[in-house]
């Protein structure tokens, strides 16, 4: 089987340092809020060129915090209200839009760039324009950098400074990943992350990380991870017990050292794959926009032709593991019944949800692997179309 992400085998590759680290941690015993915590806030902070890292419990709690933080900052109180609403996108994962509702907000969801599959510009400011006028409150946007591709920041920067909107980048599946050669999570009032295990920098378990050049900001998420205060038996804030743990962080340290080549790696296959299924009718392939610098977290095609679910089923029949990211946009969830908004039509996610299917992104993938992927797939359409093709992709790391 060639599983979508093979953690295993990426523990096999880094053995040595993933366990020295650990061992490091078994010998101080400081298992809350160690010093690998601090380490690794005051390396990500050097890594993403920001003032300050917060190191959290997972990439929902990251976001949580980030919205309650600006709750405090803007309006002196601890949650928005239902009139306070955050624009973002409703393909995403569930944490997105769950993070606003548990801020106190509203998620306000626009519709995306079916080429790149983040949320349109264009309609978000769109909408502000009409929307403020009738009297609508909109606080602020919540950007996704979906499958490792930046969202267009130069106009969501635009848009957020011309309407006096915060930016919390949502950048779970991005991590490394640059727009006009700034990291994403630096360009935003913060940056959200999650190192979940599954990520393209992941630990052994949940965690997370708030990133930002704002002092309040800063002080107030560091004080809302600890119960709520700089004491924690006198708090200030309705706080969380979501602290990173230590040893999370040491995993993750041992990993960092990796995340420049794996991301490397995740390109090269894309290229592969691109060079392997380029000529494929009813293939959708990803695109990368010019000023992003895309780190692949997912290789995600769109199949048309309602064939993707057969493809699907083919893949796995041929020992071939896929991923569908995302089969329900988030508008169409129980949970956003009569607790969201939407602009206008949201045809263009609901089409994706329908359509979308991620390959194998595994960074240590052979070749052998790789090419029986694309061979595959290519062998799918061919007998779609009862005719044959020569499968010829390429070499993998060059």
């Amino acid at each position: 089987m060639i599983p979508p992400l093979d953690l295993k085998r990426e523990y096999d590759y880094m053995t040595s340092d993933i366990d020295d680290a650990i061992r490091k941690c078994l010998g101080h015993q400081k298992w809350i809020l160690g010093p690998e915590v601090s380490e690794l806030e005051d390396k990500l902070a050097l890594y993403l060129k920001v003032k300050h890292c917060i190191g959290v419990s997972s990439g929902t709690d990251a976001l949580v915090l980030a919205l309650r933080a600006q709750a405090i900052k803007l309006k002196g109180e601890e949650y928005f209200d239902r009139n306070d609403r955050i624009i973002t996108t409703s393909f995403t994962f569930t944490a997105t839009g769950d993070a606003i509702l548990r801020s106190g907000a509203t998620p306000l969801f626009v519709d995306i760039d079916p080429a790149t599959y983040n949320i349109d510009t264009a309609r978000i400011e769109s909408y502000l324009t009409s929307s403020l006028k009738a009297g609508n409150k909109i606080v602020g946007i919540i950007p996704v950098h979906l499958y490792g591709q930046s969202c267009d920041m130069d106009e969501i920067t635009r848009i957020a400074e011309k309407y006096d909107l915060f930016v919390v980048e949502d950048v779970a599946q991005a991590f490394g990943g640059e727009w006009r050669g700034k990291k994403l999570g630096s360009i935003g009032d913060f940056g959200a992350f999650s190192f979940f295990p599954s990520k393209n920098l992941g630990g052994f378990g949940d965690g997370g990380l708030l990133a930002t050049n704002d002092d309040v900001l800063a002080e107030l998420a560091g004080m809302l991870r600890k119960h709520g205060g700089k004491d924690k038996y006198n708090v200030d804030h309705i706080g969380y017990n979501a602290r990173l743990d230590t040893l999370q962080a040491a995993v993750l340290l041992a990993k960092m050292k990796h995340i420049e080549d794996f991301n490397r790696r995740r390109r090269n296959i894309a290229k592969v794959y691109n060079k392997g299924m380029g000529t494929v009718k009813d293939l959708i392939l990803p695109e990368s926009a010019p000023e992003a610098d895309h780190v692949y977290h997912q290789y995600t095609i769109r199949v048309l032709k309602e064939k993707r679910d057969k493809l699907q089923e083919y893949l796995k029949e041929n020992g071939i593991g896929t991923m569908v990211y995302y089969p329900v946009p988030l508008h169409k969830m129980k949970v956003f019944e009569n607790r969201c908004e939407i602009a206008g039509e949201l045809s263009l996610a609901e089409r994706a949800s329908k359509e979308v299917l991620s390959l194998p992104i595994e960074p240590l993938l052979t070749e052998e692997e790789l090419n029986k992927v694309v061979g595959t797939i290519k062998d799918f359409f061919a007998k779609d179309k009862g005719i044959t093709e020569e499968v010829s992709c390429g070499r993998l790391h060059q």
